[in-house]
Order: C-alpha cells, then sequence, then structure tokens
C-alpha cells in the first residue's frame, strides 16, 4: 500500500497534469462515455431535485450559463469566488443578481465522488442549463462535451463590457453577439431564454415609465408593471417576470409579447419594432411557431456553448467550482 505522502504527491501531480492551455480540447457529446458515464443522469437527476423544491432555479441556472459563455468564454468562470488576489465575475455590477450557484456545487460534490478530478464545472453548468430548460417544457438537446476551467475570473468591468444591457438597441446587440461567433437569428432565438425568470425594478424602470422613448410599450402592460416598481429608487423596488403570461414555462410566450410590445426590457423590444423586414419577420414566425422556436433555440445554446476561452488561457478541471486548484 502506497504511503499517505506519496498518495498526495500522486493527487499534487494529477492536478499539475490536469493545467493546461485553453482550446486544446475538441469537445463531444460522448466525451465522459468512458470516464464518467453516468455524469448526465447525475445533473439531470440533481437538477430535478432542485427546481421541484425551487422552480426558480431552472431560470437561475440558465442564466448563470449565459452569463458565462459570454464572458472569455464558457470555462466556468462565473463561479469562482474572490479571493485576496483575484475579483469574482460575480461581484461585477450585471452578475449580483446571479443565483443558481448551490445547485451546481451540488451536482459537482456528487460527480467528484463518482468520478474525481473528471468532470469540469463548466461542463456541469452546460448540461445543468440544458436540463433547466427542458424541466420547464422547453426542448432538449446533445451538449457536446469536454471543457475545461479557467484558473483566474475576468475583473468587474471587462465582465461588464462583455455582456449585454438592458438598455441596448438592436445594432448593439447585433455587434455583442457577432464578438461570439453568433449572428443576428442566433441572436433573436436565445432571446428566447427570457421567457422564463424575472427582472429587476432598475432593468425596465426607464421602459415603462416612458424614458426609453424609443420602443413603442402597450399603455396598460406599463402601467402594470408600475405598479411593482416605483420612479424613484427604493426599498419597494420589485421584480418582474420577462413573460407574464406563462413566466415559468419554456416557450414561445415571449415573443408573443414582443409582437404585442410588451417586452419588459428596451433590449427585448428592441428585437420587434413592427416596421417589416427580416428581423421583426422573425419574431413574428417565433410567436405562431413554438417548434421553430425550439428547434433554433437549441442549435443556438450548441452554438454558445462552443464560446472556447482565449487562445493560451491556463485552464483544468477544477475540483471546486467555487476556487481553483492549488
Amino acid at each position: 500500500m502506497a504511503s499517505s505522502s506519496s498518495s498526495w504527491f500522486a493527487l499534487l501531480l494529477f492536478v499539475g497534469l490536469a493545467c493546461t492551455a485553453a482550446n486544446s480540447n475538441v469537445l463531444s457529446a460522448g466525451y465522459y462515455e468512458k470516464t464518467c458515464p453516468n455524469v448526465q443522469g447525475v445533473v439531470r437527476s440533481v437538477m430535478a431535485h432542485r427546481v421541484a423544491g425551487e422552480p426558480r432555479m431552472a431560470p437561475a441556472v440558465l442564466r448563470l450559463f449565459f452569463h458565462d459563455c459570454f464572458v472569455n468564454g464558457c470555462d466556468g468562470s462565473v463561479l469562482l469566488d474572490a479571493t485576496p488576489f483575484s475579483a469574482s465575475e460575480k461581484d461585477a455590477e450585471p452578475n449580483d443578481s446571479l443565483t443558481g450557484f448551490t445547485v451546481i456545487d451540488e451536482i459537482k460534490s456528487i460527480l467528484e465522488h463518482d468520478c474525481p478530478a473528471t468532470v469540469s464545472c463548466a461542463d456541469v453548468l452546460a448540461l445543468a442549463s440544458r436540463d433547466a430548460v427542458a424541466l420547464l417544457g422547453g426542448p432538449t438537446w446533445a451538449v457536446p462535451l469536454g471543457r475545461k476551467d479557467s484558473r483566474a475570473a475576468a475583473d468587474p468591468e471587462s465582465t461588464k463590457n462583455a455582456l449585454p444591457s438592458p438598455k441596448d438597441n438592436l445594432e448593439e446587440l447585433i455587434t455583442m453577439f457577432a464578438k461570439h461567433g453568433l449572428d443576428a437569428s442566433d441572436m433573436t432565438a436565445l432571446s428566447g431564454a427570457h421567457t422564463v425568470g424575472m427582472a429587476k425594478c432598475e432593468s425596465y424602470r426607464d421602459r415603462v415609465y416612458g424614458i426609453d422613448n424609443e420602443h413603442y410599450i402597450d399603455p396598460s402592460f406599463a402601467d402594470a408593471r408600475r405598479q411593482t416598481c416605483p420612479l424613484q429608487e427604493g426599498p419597494s423596488d420589485g421584480k418582474a417576470p420577462f413573460d407574464s403570461q406563462t413566466p415559468m414555462r419554456f416557450d414561445n410566450a415571449y415573443y408573443r409579447d414582443l409582437t404585442a410590445h410588451r417586452g419588459l426590457l428596451s433590449s427585448d423590444q428592441a428585437l420587434y419594432g413592427g416596421h417589416g423586414g427580416m428581423q421583426d419577420h422573425l419574431v413574428e414566425m417565433y410567436s405562431t411557431d413554438g417548434e421553430a422556436f425550439a428547434r433554433d433555440f437549441a442549435n443556438a445554446m450548441v452554438k454558445m456553448g462552443n464560446i472556447p476561452p482565449p487562445m493560451g488561457m491556463p485552464v483544468e478541471v477544477r475540483l471546486h467550482c467555487s476556487k481553483v486548484n492549488y
């Protein structure tokens, strides 16, 4: 039997070897077939249990995946806590309301027991976001796997600049998504993630009070939203669902809201102006054809999930999602 010191040295050697450079792996759906064959079952089981007890965890996990991939690629960096030596993406203004971290930690803990130092936190997040959509009645898809976790998070300013703003116009949104290899059609389909979840009052205040006069808003909708979002900021500021019809069902109601000028955020309504053109036609199609939306959303999620970290970034398989290996 090996001594404890020898075992500890072996672990350190393994962790050291696990630190590689980004872009060295090709993603594939069968990446863990031999090394951790039950990974998808573990993720699905934990997600089903947690969402059954707290449904809001589904949109929360889905949002985590978006906010991870848009900042230095899908590398699990959004999960890292701050340290005395490094900042955390969690502390950036767009991320201060993120939740769902405990769900990812629970999945990772089980996988570390079953398949030590094998499944990356970035892959856990990719799988969990897919299952979050399916659990709310949306589509499912084969998730390419083999991502690695970054050993550092982006600073708060870089994080903020990398994420879309609730006040972005159509041109700004298209430019933002294009930086990640996603075209206007991908952007329109991915925006349908707002068929579930909530937004803070500060994100939609300008729209419902007419301060954003670029996009027409249905007056009755604006009045309803003002009831929980006072003009003056204060402790009573409330959240509102993106989709007031079926806020916890992953369907195409978001697009029906847009065609009725009932988009909650300015960046939502920016997708549809009612003036014709390719962009409006795409929103109109999704508003009447839920299957087309589900298909295009699934394809766009795979495409977004393939956004790699910057070339040469140090990566690893983290043993704990909130901190790097030492």
